[in-house]
């Protein structure tokens, strides 16, 4: 009997109600103590300072990428508050050259540690200056390669077949026939001039095979016989020599106090009057105004430029005016695939940095 009346007393205490009242009870300190130990952990992470999210900045999906790693803050929150952001900082990402890498920036940030730069190009960084201050500087080189080598074959294609001018008068209302007389030039079995044969040229040099197209290049060093046979190159030690027999002169260099002005009117005067111009390395690498002017009077036939300098052109700028060129937004790494690489090799360095690890891709001051 007394174990009856026991069993009919647990049950009246442990009526639907009370159980209910119990578990949610559970709940709630499961969930306080998750949402303690999610704040702890995000108050663990380092914070990185970016350019902001959206059409000027990052894609969401790559912040997303970010901020398992970092707690961020954009340019312009950490500018209306910097003594609140400017000592946690340790980590600077660099996205399309922002946030601008200037001093007033850096003694704003005396916790930096690594300024983390997406893509190749790091004529925008001063990297004697930045690591003077005890900050280390790195970038992306591998993984930039596949896609502005296929921007620069578009741009050759492009401007060959003058695809831009064809859209238009395809497009125009105007339009009621076809010209017949609306011709381009030939890809297949041209000779393609490559300046800069690094990693980015040797991949074009690559894609030239599948058009039978003759390789010559011009590099501050000769790559080995292997790499040339592997794609049918010949080096050219004189770069005279390459402009005056290419068909498509492809310029794939970094922009430095010596690559500056690299093409101006005497190396488009030894140009073919059937060539085409591409450039996917800086604007400032061509001499613009020279350019200008070998295009207007048939110097050269055509241009392909995804860098111009400044970016982008002033819209009554004389390029932009031409038929015979055609000019996209320095988007030879903007792919989906490649821009997701660059930000995780960015976040690699980064942690690299500050965790005391080898860095995969250090700058070091020249």
């Amino acid at each position: 009997m007394r174990s009856l009346f026991y069993a009919r007393c647990v049950k009246k205490l442990w009526d639907s109600g009370q159980v209910s009242r119990f578990l949610k009870g559970t709940t709630l300190q499961g969930s306080a103590c998750h949402l303690k130990h999610t704040k702890v952990m995000e108050e663990e992470k380092p914070w990185a300072l970016i350019s902001e999210v959206g059409d000027q900045g990052y894609a969401e999906e790559l912040t997303d990428i970010i901020k398992p790693h970092f707690q961020i803050v954009c340019l312009r929150d950490f500018l209306l508050n910097p003594l609140l952001y400017g000592h946690k900082v340790q980590a600077l990402l660099v996205w399309n050259s922002f946030p601008a890498v200037e001093p007033s920036l850096l003694t704003s940030l005396p916790s930096l540690k690594v300024v983390a730069n997406g893509g190749v190009g790091i004529d925008h960084l001063d990297v004697p200056y930045i690591s003077s201050l005890g900050v280390k500087v790195t970038y992306t080189p591998g993984v930039v390669n596949e896609a502005t080598a296929d921007m620069a074959m578009a741009l050759l294609l492009s401007s060959a077949r003058r695809v831009v001018e064809a859209h238009q008068i395809a497009v125009d209302p105007k339009t009621t026939h076809i010209p017949q007389c609306f011709m381009g030039d030939e890809v297949t079995g041209a000779t393609l001039g490559i300046i800069g044969m690094g990693r980015i040229g040797y991949k074009i040099a690559q894609r030239s095979r599948g058009f039978d197209m003759k390789v010559l290049y011009h590099n501050r060093n000769r790559r080995s016989v292997e790499d040339e046979q592997a794609v049918g190159a010949s080096y050219c030690q004189n770069m005279d020599d390459l402009l005056k027999e290419s068909d498509f002169v492809v310029l794939v260099v970094n922009l430095t106090p010596e690559t500056t002005g690299l093409i101006s009117h005497r190396e488009l005067s030894l140009m073919k009057p059937t060539a085409t111009l591409v450039n996917v390395s800086r604007g400032l690498v061509v001499d613009q105004d020279a350019l200008v002017k070998a295009l207007q009077c048939g110097k050269i036939r055509g241009a392909g430029l995804d860098v111009t300098h400044p970016e982008p052109l002033p819209r009554d700028h004389p390029l932009l005016g031409l038929s015979n060129v055609v000019i996209t937004l320095h988007i030879g790494t903007n792919t989906y695939t490649t821009s997701r690489r660059m930000v995780k090799r960015m976040i690699e360095n980064a942690v690299a940095v500050l965790k005391g690890q080898p860095i995969p891709d250090e700058v070091k001051p020249k």
